[in-house]
């Protein structure tokens, strides 16, 4: 095994030895023997003893070294070259290296790769040590020069163009940044251009640019990108710091995109739309990815972290800050819910198995394996959880100070909740708890009622999770309305701070027991546990005013008869028919949250309910209760859902706005559950007359869910085969859909297939990552999927560690099930260990997932 796993602990944290006033890089392209001259001023730390200099590298080839122009004495350990401390200046010095590297077989596409004939990089956490040499590490920033020097037609870089002639140009960019933030792309490019004049004045030169072919798939990102700026500008106060903004499209890319200060690089799938070629989720991941990664020019870049340790400092924040975007350009509870079922599904599952970590976590073997939903989702929980105790108007302030205190400056936990602490007087000392300690809260409630108080009593309780044993109580903001017997409201939303492990809340001057109304908004991330009926989750479903609890309640009353269904073999429950009847017949309501109420809780959620109430999980009773919960749906619902689906009909030119999307969703909600009854009649229909993806796609997915559609699956192939993207779709859509019995059989010959390629990571996971997600067929008693997934896992790590180390979390869940699935999990996860000269990414993930 090379690259033996070492832990990083977050209490071993040293300030580096030298900082860096000043770096030149020189890149000479050519795939297979680029040259990169670096020219580095360094200067002792004051804050540090000083010492060695060591410099980080991966995999480079060094052609010279130098200090003050003489050649330097190195030595080489464990990826860091060594500058013993007595061949180093006193006080500044420059370091100057040339390397030798090969873009095109650097298929992991970390540092500098190739993707079809364009350079790229992909720098964080720590790709930039495949670049140069170089301290690698997120507290050393400074300013960046950069030469290019290629016959490629476009040549960029971070900052500003301030030179360029035939065969080369430079860049500089004045903001001090850590090497993480480095990018350039290299390519036959054409751009989509635009431009922003920003709240100062300032005029922004905007670009997207993109293969030739695929320039009319750029109009939506540029609208998303200037009403993103827009919207920080007068939301947060900030405004954009550099003269252009350029964001590039590439084909391979392990992440969503990459925020390299003023040239983000983005995966296609995150920036490339047409109303043709993209689904209205399409239109609004790629409308939240562009806000996220332009926010993080001031959360992330101008405000970076001290350490990796410190990365939901950036993320969570930013992903708190797109979530309020994407609520303001589309409809807020809508947009809740989705954001909920997020970290439900993910994050919550992460909480509840081997791969759980406090949102800062203690230690590290590889960071890549930390962009986790816990960073991401929870991270921003805690800033919704932060900004609903302090108020907008202290949560303003607060932002406010934090900018003006810490830019330019790397930044850590402590100094975000202290600028808190500073401008409102709060100590939040319990508070940062929910950053240092694992797990999914459990908040466990009982009421009572008498003599016109009502009492609500709450206790919380953090289960164990590895490393972790004892929890202490957390402040947990829980938002509460009452309800009258008659669905009056008689307290309006009100939040009550929990400090302690129990605490009793009073509510008087009732004239009748009322119906509470609890965690409104999803106040909290956090399992709420309490004894209710069905009658009062109908009767939530139709009087409560908060839309998240609406739909919470018709999800509580689903997962309910789910269950027993499941477990009992019980019918399905008229009451909830009946519900979802009242609910889609209520014209009032948005239809995009009618849509949402339509859908069943997921496989996966179903599992994890039942494990947690000490039911080991069938996937196959689950899977067959929700198809038997999905025809009585249709069946009762016939008449509402004909009408609902010939009165959506979106009339005049396609429009991805929230309106236009929630209309769509409802009539595809309708399509799926009377492809039921009428055999796929109306989805063939649409099918044949669709004039976007979102409907012909849609289509497509209510005919393979009654196990028809394959003249069309190959008219769709035909139709599409020379759309990357798209064809991403048509590999997913048969694995998702695909039979219990048939999922493992099916993924498999997707893989062989002539257009599937090991080395482009979305179509990896349109195969890999649905398999997991189907769950009926990825835990198929046969375990067939199991062995698919950890033979195509020990064969893509040579490749691509990152994308395996991930894929590998489909595992996560192994301990839930029973006997003999543990067993054949168990079993593929040992092989995959078991593999010679397996990474470092893949051996950690494994190794935790394990948990030996």
């Amino acid at each position: 095994m090379t690259n033996a796993p070492q832990t990083v602990f977050l209490a071993d944290y040293t300030p580096p030895a030298y900082l860096v006033d000043q770096v030149a890089l020189t890149f000479r392209l050519a795939p297979t023997a680029t040259r990169v001259i670096s020219k580095v001023n360094f200067r002792r730390n004051p804050e540090s003893n000083g010492g060695d200099l060591l410099l980080d590298g991966e995999g480079l080839k060094t052609i010279s070294c130098t200090l003050d122009g003489a050649k330097a004495t190195v030595t080489h350990e464990a990826g860091k070259m060594r500058i013993s401390a007595d061949q180093l200046p006193a006080d500044s010095f420059l370091f100057e290296a040339e390397v030798e590297i090969s873009p095109a077989t650097n298929t992991a596409l970390e540092g500098l790769y190739m993707s079809n004939s364009m350079y790229c990089t992909q720098c964080e956490a720590e790709g930039f040590r495949k670049i140069t040499w170089y301290p690698d590490r997120p507290d050393v920033m400074a300013p960046f020069t950069v030469r290019i020097e290629s016959e490629e037609k476009i040549l960029l870089s971070n900052g500003n163009p301030v030179a360029s002639g035939d065969g080369w140009a430079e860049w500089s960019d004045p903001w001090p940044k850590p090497a993480y933030l480095f990018a350039l792309v290299a390519g036959n490019l054409v751009n989509h251009p635009d431009q922003l004049e920003t709240m100062s004045g300032k005029k922004v030169e905007l670009n997207i640019w993109v293969r030739p072919g695929d320039e009319g798939k750029c109009a939506f990102g540029m609208g998303a990108l200037k009403q993103s700026m827009t919207w920080d500008e007068e939301v947060y106060g900030r405004e954009y710091d550099l003269d252009i903004f350029n964001i590039v499209a590439v084909d391979d890319f392990n992440m969503g995109a990459m925020e390299n200060k003023g040239l983000n690089i983005f995966n296609s799938s995150a920036v490339l739309a047409s109303p043709e070629t993209s689904t209205d989720a399409n239109f609004e991941r790629i409308e939240a990815i562009i806000a996220h990664e332009y926010f993080h020019n001031w959360t992330g870049n101008r405000i970076t972290c001290r350490d990796w340790f410190q990365l939901c400092l950036k993320e969570g924040l930013t992903v708190f800050r797109d979530q309020q975007f994407s609520a303001d350009m589309r409809s807020a509870p809508v947009r809740r819910i989705d954001d909920v079922s997020t970290l439900r599904g993910r994050q919550f599952r992460e909480d509840n198995g081997p791969l759980a970590h406090p949102v800062r976590p203690e230690s590290f073997v590889e960071i890549n394996n930390f962009y986790t939903a816990t960073i991401y989702e929870k991270g921003a929980e805690i800033i919704g959880m932060l900004k609903r105790l302090v108020g907008d108007d202290a949560y303003a302030k607060a932002l406010n100070l934090y900018f003006e205190r810490h830019d330019g400056e790397a930044a850590t936990i402590e100094d975000w909740l202290q600028v808190f602490e500073d401008s409102t007087g709060r100590d939040l000392s319990q508070f940062k708890l929910w950053y240092s300690q694992a797990g999914t809260p459990r908040l466990t409630v009982s009421e009572s009622y008498s003599d016109g108080t009502y009492t609500l009593n709450l206790r919380q309780d953090t289960p164990a999770t590895p490393g972790q044993a004892d929890k202490q109580p957390l402040v947990i903001p829980v938002a509460v309305g009452l309800l009258s017997p008659e669905g009056k409201e008689l307290v309006p939303t009100t939040i009550l701070e929990m400090t302690e492990t129990e605490q009793s809340f009073d509510f008087e001057g009732l004239s009748a027991r009322p119906v509470p109304s609890l965690l409104r908004g999803f106040s909290a991330p956090v399992v709420l546990i309490r004894e209710t009926s069905n009658s009062e989750r109908a009767f939530l479903l139709a009087h409560d005013t908060d839309p998240f609890n609406k739909w919470e309640a018709g999800r509580m009353l689903a997962k309910d008869v789910l269950s027993r269904m499941a477990t009992e073999g019980a019918e399905p429950a008229p009451q909830y028919l009946d519900a979802m009847s009242d609910m889609c017949a209520d014209e009032a309501l948005d239809p995009a949250f009618r849509a949402h109420c339509l859908r069943l809780p997921g496989q996966d959620d179903l599992a994890q309910t039942l494990y947690d109430a000490g039911v080991t999980p069938d996937p196959m009773a689950i899977h067959s209760a929700r198809e038997s919960l999905s025809d009585a749906l249709a069946a009762k619902l016939e008449p509402l859902l004909a009408s609902a689906y010939d009165s959506m009909i979106s009339e005049g030119e396609f429009s991805p706005d929230a309106v236009s999307a929630g209309r769509r969703a409802m009539r595809q909600g309708a399509l799926s559950l009377l492809s039921r009854i009428d055999g796929g009649e109306r989805a063939r229909a649409l099918f044949a007359t669709a004039d976007n993806m979102t409907e012909q796609l849609g289509a497509l997915g209510a005919l393979l869910q009654i196990s028809q559609g394959s003249k069309e699956l190959a008219s769709f192939y035909q139709q599409w085969r020379d759309d990357r993207l798209v064809m991403d779709k048509w590999f997913m859509m048969q694995v998702s859909f695909a039979a219990p019995e048939a999922t493992a059989a099916t993924a498999a010959r997707l893989v062989e297939h002539a257009d599937f390629d090991w080395k482009n990571p979305n179509r990896v996971r349109s195969v890999l990552g649905a398999l997991s997600m189907n769950a009926a067929g990825f835990h198929y008693e046969d375990g067939a999927s199991y062995q698919l997934l950890a033979d195509c896992l020990i064969r893509l790590d040579d490749l691509n560690p990152q994308i395996t180390a991930r894929l590998s979390g489909a595992f996560e869940t192994w301990r839930r099930y029973d006997g003999n699935r543990q067993g054949q999990m168990r079993d593929a996860l040992q092989r995959i260990l078991a593999k010679p000269d397996l990474s470092r990414d893949a051996t950690e993930m494994v190794t935790r997932l394990l948990g030996d």
